[in-house]
Formats: C-alpha cells, structure tokens, sequence
C-alpha cells in the first residue's frame, strides 16, 4: 500500500483481488443467522398453521424453504473456499444446461433443466449475478472481462428465451454490477434502493389486481402480463379479502378458483404472483414473513465482510428474482430458490483466502 493510495482501502487495511477494498471495523457476528434462523422457522411454522384443519398442502412451502436453507448454506461454504470459481462455476453450469439441448431455444414445452422458460430465465439472472460477483473477487483484467462476458451472454440468452422481463433484470444487474464500483462507501444507499425496487414491483402488482392505476396504463399493463393471469391477480385479491388471517390454505387457491381460466405454465392455475399468492393462501402474515425473509437477506448483505461491489451485485441479482416473482411463479421450482439461497450464501460467505 504506497501513501498516495485511496483512503478508503487505507482504512479497511486490505483489499480483493479485484482491488475492492473489505469492510473494517464489523466482526462477523451470528446474530444475523441467528435472526434468519427465526425468521425460516417462522415461516414454516406459519405454513403448518394456515395448513391445520383443512386439506392444504403446505409440503411445497417447506420444500423451498428447505432448499433456500440448503444452498446458503452451500453457498457459505463454496464462497468460503472458491470464492471465484464457485460462483463461475455455477453461471457456467446453468448456461450450459439452458443452451446444450437441441430443443432448448425453440420454445417447446418440457425440455430441461426446469421445463418452464420463465424459470429458465429466473436462474439465468442469478446465473448473471453469479458471474458478476465472480468477477469482482478474482484478479487480472483479462479474467475479469471473461467473467463478465459469461454473465452477459447470460443475459442475451434469457432474451432468447422469450423472457423480455428477465432480459431486462439481467441488463439491470450487470449494469449495477459495474456502477457498484462507485459505491464502496455506500453500501447501505444501495441496499435501500434495491428494496425501494423490490417493493415498487410488488405495489405495481398489487395496484393492477385491483384496478388503482389510470385505465391506460393498467390497458397497457395487462396487455404485457395476458388478460388470464390479471384475472388470476384480481382473484387472488378477493380470496385474499374473505381470508385475511390464515388464507385458504397452501396449494388451495386453484381449488378456489377453478372456474379462472389457467395462465401460461405447467403451475397453472396458481396466482402467478408470489405476493398475491400468500396473500390468498395464507393470509397477510404470510406475506410479511415474506418480506421479512427478503429484509432479512438484504440486512445479511449489508452485514457482509465481502467487498461492497460483490454483496450489491448479489443483492441486484436477488432484487430482480425478487420482482420476477411478483409477475411469475418462478418460486414454486425449488431449483430457483435453491440457487437464490447460493447467491446470498456466496455473498455473505468469508473467505479463507481472498486473494484469489
């Protein structure tokens, strides 16, 4: 470190390979585990709940909590050990699952990995985040570019999919990922604004199921999103308003809203909305311990002892599964929310030898 270097990784003492300078000053701490812990158990414990007493099937909700819990977790310890190659390793693996089979881009129904384009494209953006986070750790340009080329052609692939809106989110991380350089000394800023985005896509959701925003633009909306799954939302909406305490129950909302004409996708009828559908399925607490769960994860982001580049690009990329699953039901595939546990595991990891 020469006396003419920058303040900031004169403070923190040491730096990445990328020349991103650590965190100084917070220790790690198990009270944020700890807090998510809770919040896990909770979220579970709810699902049982809104489940008694009637023939709901809460066996979904606690498979993708299960599998949240199994990728941080392997997330920690991959990001611990491979701090570059895990993440690369992951993006590369999830690009070439979606590009090798033949039938992959020809929008035929059932091909893997998930046999839903939608889903696809969900892992595609983290698949992007991973890469980018990759890219800030290691050392050399040349590495660098190469990771972010992979995270790109993650992004041009979901376009090919079919996928306008993880198109979009995709484009939306890589860009955050390179303007995160800018933002070492404002991690907390940047955390508030992808929760700001987060909430704005769930309130927009939220205003087109039930007819709040001026006729043109909900016109223009609902042309975007297909006349079924709004109808899907306003019913939802309603369920949502006879039970607002326990819902009707897990995986019951098609049994109450049979007569609906089923949206795109092998999940059908369900609200196509991860909101909307615990809001009808188990009621406004479900939904906090939602966001909750979201809070908690942008909260371990800002506790993180990784470079602020790595933990806002993760945090990107979560942001954008996050909003993709207000107009989808991307969530309901345990492969997404395992992956979406790694990235945040892989951001919030420490580590062993940085200086990769």
């Amino acid at each position: 470190m020469t006396a003419g270097g920058p303040p900031d990784a004169a403070r923190a003492g040491r730096s990445d390979a990328a020349g991103a300078p650590l965190r100084a000053g917070r220790p790690h701490s198990g009270a944020t585990d700890a807090a998510g812990v809770v919040v896990m158990v909770c979220c579970a414990v709810w699902a049982l709940v809104a489940a008694a007493g009637r023939p709901a099937r809460p066996e979904g909700t606690l498979l993708a909590l299960l599998a949240v819990a199994a990728g941080y977790a392997a997330g920690r310890i991959f990001g611990a050990l491979l701090p570059v190659l895990a993440p690369a390793l992951a993006a590369l693996t999830v690009l070439g699952l979606v590009l090798v089979p033949p039938s992959r881009l020809s929008a035929a129904a059932g091909p893997p990995p998930l046999g839903y384009a939608n889903a696809d494209a969900a892992l595609l953006v983290l698949a992007t985040g991973a890469a980018c986070c990759a890219a800030w750790t290691c050392a050399g340009r040349v590495r660098r570019t190469a990771l972010r080329l992979l995270g790109a052609g993650a992004v041009v692939t979901a376009l090919a999919l079919g996928s306008a809106a993880a198109f979009a989110a995709g484009a939306a991380v890589v860009l955050c990922s390179l303007a995160a350089a800018r933002m070492r000394e404002h991690r907390l800023l940047g955390l508030a604004g992808l929760a700001i985005a987060a909430i704005l896509a769930s309130g927009t959701s939220y205003a087109v199921a039930v007819d709040a925003l001026p006729a043109g633009l909900t016109e223009s909306l609902t042309g975007q999103l297909t006349q079924p799954r709004v109808q899907l939302w306003h019913e939802a909406v309603t369920v949502a308003e006879h039970h607002p305490l326990r819902g009707v129950g897990p995986e019951r909302f098609g049994d109450e809203s049979s007569s609906l004409p089923a949206a795109d996708g092998p999940a059908a009828p369900s609200p196509q909305s991860a909101p909307l559908q615990l809001a009808a399925e188990q009621g406004v607490p479900g939904v906090l311990l939602l966001a909750a769960a979201f809070g908690w994860v942008l909260c371990a982001l800002w506790r993180s002892s990784r470079p602020t580049p790595v933990v806002l690009t993760a945090g990107a990329a979560l942001t954008g599964l996050a909003m993709l699953a207000t107009v989808d039901h991307v969530l309901s595939y345990a492969v997404v929310t395992a992956s979406a546990g790694f990235v945040a595991g892989l951001a919030t990891a420490q580590p062993l030898n940085p200086e990769l």
